[in-house]
């Protein structure tokens, strides 16, 4: 808590802060342009942030508290983000659509994750690309990755793996979302199957809000509610992961606090999806509370990107890269036949 205080009040991370909050608002504006609407507001946040590092001495003097930003900012932002969640929604909408989203998150992180394994991707990425894919993007492989434990001469590397998941997961996304648009009229969908096709495929929740909105109002509000059932999987995945992850890394188990590796701001993530659905906020602070949510998940998506080595994330992207897209592939194809199936 003394640590948190001292950082709280340094120059740096003051500094870090402003420059943070400058991406992610900005990010967020952008983010509303057409064609920019595909990318999303964190991805942005991200990319202004890399930005930023064509003026070294704006990030040099803020290095500390950028750091902290990405950290502590993150796990703040994803707690906000349950505000986003409707369980009363999520539990209209079925056992059908849960069942479905299930299914996808757990097929999706096995296949992406073995296959690049298979590739050679190393093990870390490899979990984080996987999520991203499987579960909601750029907030996923930032709510997992406290799970994954390094030794501290690996943090840069850590960093690197995060930056490179959140890229896959964005550029595929974006391509995908083009693709799923175009197939359409092809597809000989309804309204309601087109959104599950949207919601149960595409990476994050705005490419699910872009692609759906082409199939009208039916197929957009489809498109949300089963987007938002994988997301309501982020809690238990990153339990799984982190219980996964410390019994097949030898080094994590001499690591104390990987002891209970369970992520109590997922605890956060669940309490306050509970307070939005139950407690009647009203429709403008539940809004306000979504949007501080994506402004913090955006500061710490800027730090992230300050930290780039890009470099290291060039040479090592092929590989995940190709093996998300096949996964991808396969996602789409067989959410397309269970929406023609199921729904």
């Amino acid at each position: 808590m003394l640590e948190i205080r001292t950082t709280l009040a340094s120059r740096p991370f003051w500094g870090a802060a402003v420059i943070t909050l400058i991406c992610a608002v900005a990010g967020s504006e952008l983010a509303q342009l057409p064609y920019l609407n595909l990318v999303g507001a964190l991805v942005i946040a991200l990319l202004l942030g890399m930005a930023c590092q064509v003026r070294p001495q704006i990030v040099a003097p803020n290095r500390a508290g950028i750091g902290f930003i990405s950290n502590k900012f993150l796990r703040l932002g994803i707690i906000l983000l349950g505000f986003k969640l409707n369980l009363i929604q999520l539990a209209s909408a079925g056992v059908k659509t849960i069942s479905l989203a299930a299914v996808i998150v757990t097929g999706m992180v096995l296949l992406t994750y073995n296959l690049s394994r298979k590739m050679g991707v190393d093990k870390d990425l490899a979990i984080l690309t996987a999520t991203g894919t499987s579960i909601c993007g750029a907030a996923a492989v930032m709510g997992v990755s406290p799970q994954i434990k390094v030794p501290a001469e690996k943090a840069e590397q850590q960093r690197e793996n995060e930056v490179l998941a959140v890229a896959i997961v964005a550029i595929l996304g974006t391509v995908f979302t083009l693709i799923e648009i175009g197939l359409k009229p092809l597809l000989h969908l309804t309204a309601v199957q087109f959104g599950v096709l949207t919601g149960g495929s595409l990476h994050e929740i705005a490419h699910a809000v872009a692609a759906g909105s082409a199939g009208g109002p039916v197929s957009l509000d489809t498109a949300i509610i089963t987007k938002l059932s994988r997301v309501l999987l982020l809690a238990p995945a990153a339990v799984i992961i982190g219980l996964w992850y410390q019994k097949s890394t030898p080094t994590a188990n001499t690591d104390a606090n990987a002891k209970l590796p369970i992520p109590w701001f997922m605890a956060g993530f669940i309490l306050t999806s509970l307070i939005g659905t139950f407690i009647p906020l009203g429709d403008v602070a539940l809004a306000a509370l979504v949007k501080l949510a994506y402004i913090f998940l955006g500061m710490a998506m800027a730090a992230l990107g300050m930290s780039v080595n890009f470099r290291v994330i060039a040479h090592r992207g092929g590989k995940p890269f190709l093996a998300a897209s096949i996964a991808s592939v396969i996602l789409m194809s067989g959410v397309a036949l269970a929406s023609k199936l199921f729904f």
